[in-house]
């Protein structure tokens, strides 16, 4: 499979010549007029490289440069400058561009630079990006991610922390709930104390209650000697209930008392145990449903709810898939003896077009195996699960789109949504012009019109 260049330049002159040039190159060429375009193009499909020049009338290519490279950080990207802006090209290098080249160009550096970038991105790029955004994020909080959705989520966190509030954190199974608790209490007063957890899904009934309360000798079958429950190991700290909303109905009760009143008795026991723990609850279920169908005890639901933080789900914050990639890769590449140095631009760009349904979680365990199947310096797609790797020419996830917030064409011209429909049709049939015409709705040599029209062929 040929590589696909990308060629930015508000020179419509150059950027032909430089089209012909790529292609009888082999190269599949795509174009575009400024920065902005870039980017959004760059979004749209996984390229193999970007050649962009420096000074364009609209957004230049410093400024493109940012975007894609904040977009997909594995992506080499080579700027053309005249020599006036050398200066500004060597800056560029500093912000991660692969190499640059002088205008008028030379057609035979042009072309070694291109194979240099493309073999190094394939087989040996540092992914420096992330690398620096790893860094930066290994001394601040252990939420990674740069998101809205995540830096919201570090405020609420940040607010709420040094607070006795009891807390609920709700979200889908495998987003970090239980992250979550462990940066309440960190940043608590109570963070020199214990933070003990209980998965309430993981025990039956009697143990729960056991492993909560703790228990006298000889109070079951089994009971040997006294035992102290999580709330007593907890005291002066923080107690996390995973899956509050698994816990059946008659220890609820119980969980209740102790919230309220501060005591717990062992099992077994008539004597109240006074106790100081806060408590953080978290479920992946809808609790208000729950109470509605007398599943959960209301008054317990709200004792919980005081403050209600909502983990998002990996798919509403793609944009942090790069750098939670890169983190899992630095721990198992360490693990497993791996001298892997990070990912192809098109596996990161199939990680950002899948949607995760098991979260960080399934996130942490596809990089783990690629890390263990690599035998190269880099992640490709080969070492990616089956699922993720066919993501590659699925659509972005809105959140990634340059579009309008609602996901329409609103404000585009009619050439650009012709051209993006023509683009999507070829990209979904992989390249088959004859069944890109069919579901367009036209003949093939309408369709070679158009492609020759917007300069796609």
């Amino acid at each position: 499979m040929s590589s696909r260049i990308l060629v930015v330049d508000d020179d419509d002159a150059h950027r032909g010549m430089l089209r012909m040039m790529l292609r009888s190159w082999g190269y599949e060429v795509d174009e575009a007029d400024d920065g902005e375009a870039a980017v959004a193009s760059v979004r749209a499909q996984p390229y193999d490289a970007v050649l962009t020049d420096v000074r364009m009338a609209r957004m230049d290519g410093i400024s493109a440069l940012k975007g894609i490279l904040a977009y997909n950080p594995a992506l080499p990207v080579i700027l053309m400058t005249a020599y006036s802006s050398v200066e500004t090209a060597v800056d560029a290098l500093r912000l991660g561009a692969s190499d640059y080249l002088i205008k008028p160009l030379d057609f035979d550096a042009l072309r070694q630079c291109l194979q240099k970038a493309i073999e190094q991105s394939q087989c040996s790029v540092e992914n420096r990006e992330l690398r620096r955004q790893l860094t930066e994020a290994a001394a601040g909080p252990e939420i990674l991610g740069r998101s809205p959705a995540v830096e919201e989520l570090r405020s609420i966190i940040a607010t709420v922390a040094p607070t006795e509030a009891t807390v609920l954190i709700n979200g889908e199974s495998g987003t970090g709930k239980e992250l979550v608790a462990r940066a309440l209490h960190m940043a608590s007063e109570r963070a020199s104390r214990p933070l003990v957890t209980v998965n309430c899904a993981a025990l039956a009934e009697n143990l729960l209650e056991s492993e909560l309360f703790g228990h006298e000798r000889g109070a079951f079958t089994g009971a040997d000697k006294r035992r102290e429950g999580r709330f007593v190991q907890a005291d002066g700290g923080t107690l996390f209930l995973d899956e509050i909303g698994e816990m059946p109905l008659a220890l609820q009760a119980k969980l209740l008392r102790a919230l309220q009143q501060g005591e717990v008795q062992r099992v077994g026991s008539d004597k109240p145990l006074t106790v100081d723990v806060r408590v953080i609850a978290a479920t992946n279920r809808n609790l208000q449903t729950e109470v509605a169908e007398k599943r959960f005890r209301e008054d317990l639901y709200f004792r919980l709810n005081v403050i209600n933080i909502e983990v998002p789900p990996l798919r509403r914050r793609p944009e942090d898939i790069p750098l939670l990639a890169a983190h899992f890769l630095q721990r198992y590449a360490e693990r497993n003896r791996k001298a892997i140095k990070g990912f192809s631009p098109q596996a990161l760009d199939a990680m950002l077009r899948y949607p995760w349904p098991g979260n960080v979680r399934e996130l942490e365990n596809a990089v783990e195996r690629a890390a263990i199947l690599c035998t190269g310096d880099l992640i490709t797609l080969r070492e990616l699960p089956q699922g993720v790797s066919g993501a590659l020419n699925a659509p972005l996830p809105a959140e990634l789109t340059t579009e309008q917030g609602d996901g329409s064409l609103a404000g585009l011209k009619l050439d650009d949504v012709e051209r993006r429909a023509i683009e999507e049709t070829l990209r979904q049939t992989g390249d088959n012009k004859s069944e890109a015409a069919r579901r367009l709705g036209i003949t093939r040599a309408t369709l070679h019109n158009k492609l020759r029209k917007y300069g796609m062929e």
